[in-house]
Parts: structure tokens; sequence; C-alpha cells
């Protein structure tokens, strides 16, 4: 199969008919293969029931009902588990990502070898409030994860299919897929303007003021997993035995001091007390590694979707 199009939704309704119709004609056009994901991520709004329908009136459409809201890093993780394209392509449900850019995106990865190709919408129809956060936001991940795109978030994205069954998308981390890729070993990593519309129904339904809390905390944990998570001794052993050697140096020399110099008051002085809690958070951290080490050494456990149906 060419093509496979991810497309996480809740409570769209009204755009998924429209959405359906536009990807099948570009695909059609062009030729591919293809089929259409459609993740319901806890739709109260009757998007299943739309979904059973264009799934009677085109074979190419799959569905999958969550039974609850899960996010959208759990709707994608589950939409690229059920894929079967050697391109996958993840847009939103919105009608705010264009599937005339599908053609482009699959030559990048196809016939320019990049392993995924991330949409950047350099022209946004989005409030102040929202782009100036936003530059912000992908500014520091440039820094941090050293991968030179604009926009980091853009929903409009490739992959080669061998990246999405590759990688693990899970609690917030949608909006470090391609961080979360180049720690995975795939580094071709592009990057391709798209054009970004007007939502035409409704509002946003994924994401909110918390994003602004827990991106950062986020792009942290995944720098962190993607340096340290099969070796977490590494980082906290270091750590700890930094802070059990200088509250060792401490207290040796104020030992010295008392017996070879007869200092008195030795315990009385503020540099005691930090040597004792230097060996103390040394050793704690040490200890943290060795338990962190033990636990990643003999976990095998996956996140886990309660998918209701699936068609």
């Amino acid at each position: 199969m060419d093509i496979s199009v991810v497309i996480p939704l809740k409570n769209e309704a009204e755009s998924l008919p429209e959405l359906e119709a536009w990807i099948r004609r570009v695909c059609d056009a062009n030729g591919f293969s293809y089929e259409i994901i459609m993740v319901d991520d806890g739709s109260t709004d009757g998007s299943w029931k739309v979904i059973e329908g264009l799934k009677a009136a085109n074979s190419a459409v799959r569905g999958i009902k969550f039974r609850r809201n899960y996010g959208k890093s759990a709707a994608l993780h589950t939409g690229f588990q059920a894929s079967e394209g050697e391109v996958v392509i993840t847009m939103d449900a919105d009608l705010q990502d264009s599937p005339d850019e599908i053609p482009e995106l699959r030559r990048m990865i196809r016939e320019e070898g990049y392993d995924l190709v991330s949409g950047w919408k350099k022209k946004r129809h989005d409030p102040l409030s929202k782009t100036i956060p936003t530059k912000l936001f992908n500014a520091v991940t440039r820094w941090m994860s050293g991968i030179s795109l604009h926009d980091f978030n853009c929903g409009l994205k490739a992959y080669r299919g061998e990246v999405v069954k590759a990688i693990e998308v899970y609690g917030e981390m949608h909006r470090y897929i391609p961080v979360i890729a180049k720690w995975a070993g795939f580094t071709r990593i592009g990057e391709k303007v798209v054009e970004h519309r007007a939502r035409k129904y409704g509002y946003t339904k994924f994401g909110g003021l918390e994003r602004f809390i827990n991106g950062p905390l986020d792009l942290m944990s995944i720098s962190f997993v993607g340096k340290f998570g099969k070796r977490p001794m590494h980082f906290f052993g270091t750590l700890g035995l930094l802070s059990f050697f200088v509250g060792f140096v401490i207290l040796v020399y104020l030992s010295i001091a008392k017996t070879v110099y007869k200092e008195y008051g030795i315990a009385d002085r503020p540099l005691f007390y930090f040597g004792i809690l230097a060996l103390i958070i040394g050793t704690q951290l040490f200890l943290t590694g060795f338990i962190a080490e033990m636990i990643n050494r003999n976990s095998s456990s996956r996140n886990a979707y309660l998918i209701e149906k699936e068609i």
C-alpha cells in the first residue's frame, strides 16, 4: 500500500465527510493505493456514526474508537500501529491541513530519502496568543534537540513506514515526534512549507492553556529519556559520585583540621553540615540510578489503550 493517512480526532463530525472526500480525490487523481485511519479519541458529538457511514461508502476508510478520551498522542500511536502504508501521513481533522500536500510529502519520503518530513505553517491563521508562544516553543526545541525545524507541532507530517513502527508516542509527546524519531536513529528529517487554512467548523479540541506548562516538561522528559533512558545510572550515578566526592573531601578537611591543627567548634561550622548533606545526596542519587537501572532492565511494559470498536 502506498499511503496511510492517520487522522486523530475528537468531536469533528462536521468536517469528516469533506476531509475524506478531499483525501480520496487527491489519492485517486495520483493513482495511490491508500487507507484512511480515523482514530476517534472519545468523541461525544456523533463522529463515530459519521466514520461508520464513511466506511460503508469507501472501503479504504478504517475507524478506531477509544472508550474514553486518551489524548492526541495515544490516538497517533494507535493509528501508527494499525497503519500498513509505505508512507504514513498524519493530519488534523479540522480541515486546517490540506490533503493537496500529500503527493509532494510522499515524493520527499520516496525520492529524497527522508525518514520524516514535517510541515511548516509559515503563514498561520491563529491569534497572537497562540503564535507567539508557538515561536518560543519551537526556538527552545530547536536549541535543545539540534533539529532545524520551524514548526515541531504541525499536525501535517509524513513518515517512512518503519519510522512509525519503531517509535512510541505517549503522554503529550506528539509535539516532539521529530525528537523521538531522532533518538530512535531516524536522522534524515526534512521540512516543507504547507498551507495553513482557517478552521471551518467548531473550535480546537486538542491542547489548551496547560500545553504551555506541559510542553517544556515534556521536552525535558524526552531529552532525558533519549539520552539516558537506557542507561539511567550514567546520569544519576555521575551526579551521585560528584556529590559524594565533594562531601567526602569537605569532611576529610574538617577531620584533619580537628585532629592535626586542634581546631575547635568544627560541628558548629556551616561547612560541616554542607559536607554531610553532600554525602547523603550523593548516596541517594547513586541509589536512584541503581534502582532505575534495575527497573529498566526488567521492565517490558508498554502503554495499552482500551479500544471500544474497530472497523
